[in-house]
């Protein structure tokens, strides 16, 4: 049975990495996010403008990580931190609309924008945060090789509007295998595909080489993937003081996560993961019943082992760019996602 620390902070290494690595990053990035949001200030309230302020921004780390990989120690050039805040407001639309589908009462342990102000409302904020982060694409480029990344900015936020319309429509009477290869195709767009412009995006505005740039965007998609099974794992693990939310909501709102996925597999459709999938009532101990299965079940261990593939993959991505604390650190980001939970 593979028991997973649920109290081991996720932010130590990241934490970590903004503190030491990127510390002389931090006052810059801080500078080019008010630009971003001053044209918001109307609009936007204490808690919205504190979204960005109570997150871990490991996507931004990515991205500067990777930049600092190819460029080196010094300052790196204006469009990278540009870039890392523009990522940063791309990623906080996608939750506040994942926080309107999933009817989310709070995010980072404020209200939800679609709690506090209502659906209308949160669906114009987080279209501002989208429509601003593809202006602050658009400032980073300089020079012809760049026009490449917008395409790839546009392209990724497609891939994820994609990602959320196939997890909603998701038919959960399929085959398990089915499933499963639903799952991933579902997780590269949602998840991953932000990551792998996270990585992508840092070599490019750094002035790197195209293949490198490619190569990294492998690594943030591989870490993505990681970092979705795992957020898979401590759903059904984590307590509501720890994660913020009630456990199990994967199961309660039957979203086909992977560990549910190979429950559902190893058990068979007469088993009570298949049940509830499929709509079946469940009251709270026969829930807690069920979710304490699938934690001792084969399936759970299954999951963990796919999220830990897809890290040493990530690490192994790395290997060509020259060695050295920030290559370093972004092995590190990708082994600490999944040894956090070991």
């Amino acid at each position: 049975m593979l028991i997973l620390d649920t109290t081991a902070p996720a932010e130590d290494v990241l934490g970590g990495v903004w503190d030491d690595l990127l510390a002389d990053d931090v006052p810059r990035f801080e500078a080019f996010l008010d630009q971003a949001l001053a044209p918001q200030q109307e609009y936007l309230t204490d808690d919205e403008r504190a979204l960005y302020r109570h997150g871990k921004r490991l996507r931004p780390a990515v991205l500067l990580l990777a930049a600092r990989m190819v460029h080196g120690s010094a300052p790196p050039p204006d469009k990278v931190l540009q870039g890392a805040v523009s990522l940063e407001m791309l990623h906080v639309a996608t939750l506040i609309h994942d926080d309107i589908v999933d009817g989310a009462a709070l995010r980072r342990g404020l209200p939800s924008v679609n709690a506090a102000r209502g659906t209308e409302t949160a669906v114009l904020v987080g279209d501002l945060q989208f429509v601003q982060a593809i202006r602050g694409f658009v400032r980073t480029i300089d020079r012809d090789s760049d026009m490449g990344l917008i395409e790839l900015v546009l392209d990724t936020a497609f891939q994820i509007g994609c990602g959320e319309l196939d997890e909603l429509r998701t038919d959960l009477s399929q085959d398990p295998e089915l499933l499963a290869r639903t799952y991933w195709r579902t997780a590269d767009r949602k998840t991953a595909a932000l990551f792998g412009l996270a990585a992508e995006a840092g070599v490019t505005l750094a002035d790197g080489r195209s293949g490198d740039a490619r190569r990294a965007g492998f690594y943030g998609r591989r870490l993505g993937r990681a970092l979705q099974v795992m957020d898979d794992l401590f759903d059904l693990a984590q307590d509501e003081a720890g994660s913020g939310k009630p456990r199990g909501m994967d199961l309660l709102r039957r979203r086909a996560s992977l560990p549910l996925i190979y429950a559902m597999q190893e058990w068979g459709p007469q088993h009570a993961v298949s049940r509830i999938m499929r709509g079946e009532a469940v009251g709270p101990g026969a829930l807690e019943r069920t979710l304490a299965e699938v934690r001792g079940g084969r399936g759970f261990s299954r999951a963990y082992t796919d999220a830990r593939a897809q890290a040493l993959e990530a690490v192994e991505l790395l290997r060509p760019f020259p060695a050295g604390r920030y290559r370093y650190a972004l092995e590190d980001l990708a082994l600490h996602v999944v040894d956090r939970g070991a």
